[in-house]
């Protein structure tokens, strides 16, 4: 992995990261901070959302929580705007929340697929709405999308979730290509990320083979080289999988 200290220029941003009570939002937010950004923790879960808050406070980085649901696009309008009215514009988005159903599409129920699709697809889309045009009037800033190696080539059980990150790497693209249009100081990334040694695929694969799972801080040093290109470049996706990842390509 790369050490975090060879990423430059974080040092005046503020982040917010979606997801980030545990697995790869708590990684890419340690490794932001790392970085010297300053960074919002957002997640459902607020037990563990503020011990990953205090672990960063007490390594000297500056921190903060929210409790968000991303499915609510009142609440995802409301923490943006608070954030920005105390003095935390948001420079660095990066939507990481997700979820999963894992059955066969037969047995699926309809409150299972709003679950996923929303969460997965419409809350990030709610970040975006929210972020970007706030960005635009700065000039500047970066929106990452945690896409996943089901965005490009899917497989049973897994039918709102492919659909879902189908539809965000979509939308990412087509992010990317409004704001060559209309900002060039805005960068947009879709990191495509094959298995982790998460507890996104462990609580529900406990017998899972670690040994082809990568670990998650290598994802998040792929976030911070994307937010490391330099303005002359632009890095609108990046592949990061094991390397006997079984769906890539």
């Amino acid at each position: 992995m790369v050490e975090p200290n060879s990423y430059a220029g974080l040092s005046d941003k503020h982040a917010l990261v979606t997801g980030a009570a545990r697995g790869l939002g708590a990684s890419i937010a340690h490794r932001l901070a790392e970085a010297g950004a300053s960074v919002c923790l957002a997640d459902v879960r607020c037990e563990d959302g503020e011990k990953v808050r205090t672990a960063l406070t007490v390594e000297g980085h500056d921190a903060r929580f929210v409790e968000l649901d991303v499915c609510d696009p009142h609440a995802v309008d409301a923490v943006v705007r608070d954030l920005e009215r105390n003095g935390w514009p948001v420079d660095i988005l990066v939507n990481n929340a997700a979820v999963d159903v894992t059955k066969p599409i037969e047995h699926l129920t309809p409150g299972e697929v709003t679950r996923v699709v929303t969460t997965n697809l419409l809350g990030p889309m709610y970040l975006c709405l929210a972020v970007y045009r706030r960005m635009l009037a700065r000039g500047g800033g970066h929106i990452v999308n945690i896409l996943s190696t089901a965005s490009h080539r899917t497989w049973t059980e897994a039918g709102p979730y492919a659909a879902s990150k189908s539809g965000l790497r979509a939308f990412t693209h087509t992010l990317f290509q409004e704001a060559q249009r209309d900002c060039l100081g805005i960068g947009v990334t879709g990191v495509i990320a094959g298995g982790m040694e998460t507890p996104f695929i462990l609580e529900r694969f406990p017998d899972a083979d670690i040994s082809k799972l990568q670990h998650p801080d290598v994802v998040a040093d792929a976030v911070l080289c994307a937010l490391s290109v330099p303005a002359s470049s632009a890095m609108p996706e990046v592949v990061v999988v094991p390397r006997n990842e079984p769906s890539w390509p």
